[in-house]
């Protein structure tokens, strides 16, 4: 069991470290005039809304409590990743190598192990009941 919660704690910290790079994303937004990432085509504005939600996730998955919000955040923070996933490859994979494919993948890999690693007290609990009364 110790084993269990240290996996989950070192992947949900290495998930909300990526994750708070949002922080960067709000931040270009104010110091970029050209308005848009030239490499996807999206407007600035968009990655200040992602890097905005970004942040928020990072906090929710850190947080005590709130297993609904902790639902919502990692499924969040997974469509993030593996969007931008497909977005940078539907550009050719900009940069060395395709690491700006690769990269998202991998913390998306993160994601979904922090996930299934959560202690009972971050789960929603059963969402099914048997009809007989007995847990699922």
């Amino acid at each position: 069991m110790k084993a269990k919660n240290i996996a989950y704690w070192t992947t949900t910290i290495l998930v909300a470290f990526f994750m708070s790079g949002g922080v960067v994303q709000i931040a270009q937004f104010k110091a970029n005039p050209h308005g848009v990432v030239p490499e996807l085509g999206y407007p600035m504005y968009f990655f200040a809304i992602i890097g905005f939600w970004k942040v928020l996730g990072a906090i929710a998955i850190l947080v005590p409590r709130f297993p609904r919000l902790k639902e919502w955040a990692y499924a969040g923070i997974f469509f993030d990743l593996t969007g931008a996933a497909v977005s940078c490859a539907a550009v050719g994979g900009y940069g060395a190598y395709g690491f700006h494919v690769i990269a998202p993948l991998l913390i998306a890999g993160l994601t979904v192990a922090s996930w299934a690693l959560r202690p009972r007290s971050r789960t929603i609990g059963v969402l099914f009941p048997a009809t007989d009364g007995r847990a699922v």
